[in-house]
């Protein structure tokens, strides 16, 4: 057995702690909450370090991009809508701060049972025992019979819904993103992939309606992002759909000669995953802006976000 030494100690070299770098400081920690403290003095009572840091950072681009007249699109997936998150969504839009929607089939699901009924989110375990999972009438109805409206009428899956509840006798459609949309003339795109929405099981479906209806809503997201110089972009919830999406319509409209490359963007998700950290935070901003990722509850997370929007206006 070979005999080994310990190494010795005595050349190593030290330097004062007083004149190394160190990247926290006293100047960046949090202060303690007091009893009837403001919201403002909240946020400024924050760390200024990591995730406080940067979400208080990318509330001030959108703040700032929009006083600038730059938009705020969210993409959006359906887990943000059974969360309880409408009210929120919906306030942001009627102050001005969300300038458009983009959403995967799920959302307008959920959006209209809201609408119409005022709950959703069926018990898939319990209901896909005897095969009834999925098989809401109304719901297939109204979605599959809006697919061909969009057709028909040569617009966008997203406005054909918005304009059908707007249109339609249902109780809570004050509580439908897709309703308020339509009421405040902000562009709702609906991008679809076939075989992963319930409404698709309906005999009612229609894959030609349901196709024209997500494609014209395609390019009318490549519109939305080819205006996007200068403002920010967040991917809400939506794992794959919408990054990909994005991702799509950024590359086509740079190939098409618009100039998109000073953005800022942020994905909000409960857990951490490759595709939007990929296609929403760090591939779309490698040409100029900057690229945010925030890990938390959506139900604590975007009620907080929003509150911030709301105070720096």
């Amino acid at each position: 057995m070979e005999m080994v030494d310990p190494i010795d100690l005595s050349g190593f070299k030290t330097v004062s702690l007083y004149e190394r770098k160190s990247k926290v400081e006293l100047e960046t920690f949090s202060r303690p909450p007091f009893k009837g403290m403001t919201f403002r003095e909240f946020m400024d009572s924050l760390p200024d370090i990591l995730g406080a840091r940067d979400l208080k950072a990318f509330s001030k681009a959108v703040v700032e991009a929009r006083r600038n007249g730059r938009p705020f699109m969210v993409g959006m997936g359906a887990h943000l809508i059974k969360v309880g998150l409408n009210p929120v969504i919906i306030h942001l839009m009627e102050q001005g701060i969300i300038t458009s929607i983009s959403q995967n089939g799920a959302c307008i699901i959920h959006d209209f049972e809201l609408a119409a009924s005022g709950r959703t989110s069926e018990d898939v375990q319990t209901a896909l025992g005897d095969g009834s999972f999925g098989n809401a009438r109304e719901t297939g109805e109204f979605l599959n019979e809006c697919a061909k409206e969009a057709k028909r009428d040569g617009i966008g899956f997203g406005e054909a819904v918005g304009r059908a509840i707007f249109k339609g006798d249902f109780p809570y459609k004050d509580y439908s993103i897709a309703y308020n949309c339509y009421k405040l003339k902000i562009p709702l795109t609906v991008h679809v992939a076939i075989g992963t929405d319930i409404v698709h099981i309906h005999p009612s479906a229609s894959g030609e309606a349901i196709g024209a209806a997500t494609f014209t809503d395609f390019r009318r997201f490549c519109t939305l992002v080819s205006r996007l110089e200068g403002g920010v972009y967040a991917n809400i919830g939506s794992a794959v759909l919408m990054p990909e999406v994005f991702l799509k319509a950024l590359t086509l409209v740079r190939n098409l000669g618009y100039k998109v490359e000073r953005i800022v963007t942020a994905n909000f998700d409960f857990i951490r995953q490759y595709r939007p950290l990929t296609n929403v935070v760090q591939r779309p901003t490698s040409c100029g802006g900057a690229g945010y990722s925030f890990t938390g509850h959506h139900e604590i997370m975007i009620p907080l976000f929003a509150a911030m929007l709301i105070e720096q206006l």
